[in-house]
């Protein structure tokens, strides 16, 4: 069988721009909207559980020192850089996700979970699968800042217009960090205001989408991880504004 990917990978390592809508909901609604997945898309190819579907995402963020990611200063505003690690596996994926006029593309390298020593020390590898990823982190003066981890819930359907995909994130917990390895310190909840549900598809709205908007009467509403997980934690805030709050 044929394994689906996501609208915003490409063959291999290329990408492909896909468009991303989210929606913040109650966990009720989303348990309704969970099972409405169920029965109109498949189940993600690389989920597990009962109804294959489910699976716990870590991922650690990467910002420079005065955090331009967070604060979208110039080019950082269109670009995440974090690793990914699904479950407990013992690989990882390198990832930047990029943003351009509205639309998303994603580009990501999977090596060994040990090979993030060779982004933590030395010289970019010209002969090691990460070396663009690596290249990127260090012209771009990037680090690790904090690790998120959450329960996904992830239904794909391939359409004419190509793969169309559906996520649910709840659960959704961070910690700081400053180190290329994953932390094992119990994480903060954030307060996402209900459960992160995600569409993303190529080319125009499909009408499966556009049917499920509808019938679960849902209106778009910006959803970012990682902000909210800086606010939380007190990353990126301004040093003199850290200062008088230390001072009080």
């Amino acid at each position: 069988m044929k394994i689906i990917q996501s609208p915003s990978l490409g063959t291999g390592h290329a990408s492909k721009f896909a468009s991303e809508v989210k929606f913040v909901v109650s966990p009720a609604q989303a348990n309704e909207i969970r099972q409405w997945s169920r029965a109109n898309l498949q189940a993600d190819p690389h989920g597990s559980g009962e109804t294959g579907d489910n699976y716990t995402i870590t991922s650690i963020y990467l910002d420079t020192e005065n955090f331009d990611v967070l604060q979208r200063n110039g080019s950082f505003g269109r670009g995440k850089y974090r690793i990914r690690r699904y479950g407990d596996s013992s690989e990882v994926f390198l990832e930047r996700k990029m943003k351009t006029r509205g639309l998303v593309s994603k580009k990501r390298t999977q090596v060994p979970l040990h090979d993030l020593t060779l982004v933590a020390t030395g010289e970019p590898n010209r002969e090691w699968a990460g070396y663009w990823y690596h290249r990127r982190l260090t012209a771009r003066r990037l680090h690790p800042v904090c690790q998120i981890s959450y329960q996904r819930t992830a239904r794909m359907l391939m359409s004419p217009t190509g793969p169309l995909r559906l996520t649910l994130d709840e659960q959704v917990a961070a910690v700081g960090v400053n180190q290329f390895a994953f932390e094992q310190a119990e994480p903060a909840l954030l307060s996402t205001g209900g459960v992160i549900v995600e569409i993303k598809f190529r080319q125009q709205m499909p009408a499966l989408f556009t049917a499920f908007i509808q019938q679960f009467a849902l209106t778009p509403k910006p959803a970012s991880k990682y902000r909210i997980a800086c606010a939380t934690l007190g990353l990126g805030i301004p040093k003199f504004l850290t200062d008088a709050v230390e001072a009080a």
